[in-house]
């Protein structure tokens, strides 16, 4: 559990840098109450920006002058971009090959250099810490802790604008984003429950809790690229456990069915990770009362976008 006093400084350090994103209800007929918080608006279109952010002033200034280095499909790249440009330091991202256009688009935007290796090579950077032949402080974009705590402080601005929320659907992906959270609520609301989401074809923390011990999966790629891996990091299972009360999965028809719903109902953008949690919202699987539904992020390639909004799920 990240402690609650590193939340708050984190929102300190963050004043200025990431956005205070709004708590929507979801209008989507009967049942539970729907609210998404939004942090697709976010100025690089995900949360990332807090974690990275935050990690990077809190290093110490000698190692940060080498320049920044992370492991990420695109949205932890970009938040390491961002803060890397802000202190005037070079960036170096070891992204997966399927990492999608917009999102490596957008890190050459920000001006973060990007190596581009196969997913297994991607994973053992993030494992390892590092990436051979490449300098710099390496932010990781899961277990680091100044990183979670960036990520809590979505949860002290949940609490502010709905002090009491019954469930809190948070996509998984590492596992960083539901322990800052969590973090933050359960400390001061303990009986509101988490669920961490999955997309069907990538879950090892469902595989996890069916078998009651770390499972590592077979992987499959899909448009959710924000989301899901092979096997959990035993760092985050360890933290992540105390804090979840279960977990559920999103089929990719019921996914894009949700960014549909979301691009329709309130005009939002919605990357396929950050419609995980209103897919299962509105599928009622997550039960009734109020439900906070972590819309991640918004970074979605318009080519992926506007099969979905066809009415479509793309391969």
């Amino acid at each position: 559990m990240i402690p609650l006093e590193d939340i708050r400084s984190a929102q300190e350090t963050l004043a200025g840098t990431a956005i205070r994103t709004p708590l929507v209800r979801l209008h989507a007929g009967d049942g539970a109450e729907i609210y998404l918080k939004l942090e697709n608006l976010q100025p690089i279109g995900s949360f990332k920006i807090r974690g990275a952010y935050n990690a990077a002033r809190r290093a110490r200034p000698e190692e940060v002058a080498a320049g920044l280095v992370t492991a990420s499909a695109g949205n932890m790249a970009q938040g390491v971009a961002w803060a890397a440009r802000e202190l005037g330091v070079p960036c170096t991202v070891i992204a997966p090959d399927h990492a999608p256009e917009t999102k490596l688009a957008a890190i050459d935007r920000l001006g973060g250099r990007v190596i581009k290796v196969p997913f297994d090579e991607w994973w053992e950077a993030m494992e390892s810490y590092g990436y051979e032949g490449v300098e710099g402080l390496f932010l990781h974009p899961v277990e680091n802790e100044d990183v979670m705590a960036g990520n809590g402080t979505i949860g002290l601005e949940i609490l502010e604008d709905l002090p009491d929320p019954d469930v809190v659907l948070v996509p998984w992906g590492g596992g960083g984003l539901m322990v800052g959270i969590a973090s933050a609520i359960k400390a001061q609301r303990p009986e509101t429950k988490f669920f961490g989401v999955e997309i069907e074809t990538a879950a090892p923390l469902n595989a996890t809790f069916s078998a009651g011990s770390p499972q590592e999966i077979e992987y499959q790629p899909s448009f959710v690229d924000g989301a899901g891996s092979k096997a959990l990091l035993p760092k985050m299972w360890a933290l992540g456990e105390p804090l979840l009360d279960g977990a559920h999965t999103a089929s990719l028809e019921e996914t894009a069915g949700a960014i549909r719903l979301l691009a329709e109902r309130v005009r939002v953008i919605a990357e396929g990770a950050g419609a995980l949690g209103p897919a299962v919202a509105l599928s009622g699987r997550a039960g009734t009362g109020k439900i906070v539904c972590v819309v991640s992020g918004g970074n979605i390639d318009f080519s992926t976008l506007s099969v979905i909004l066809a009415g479509e799920t793309p391969g």
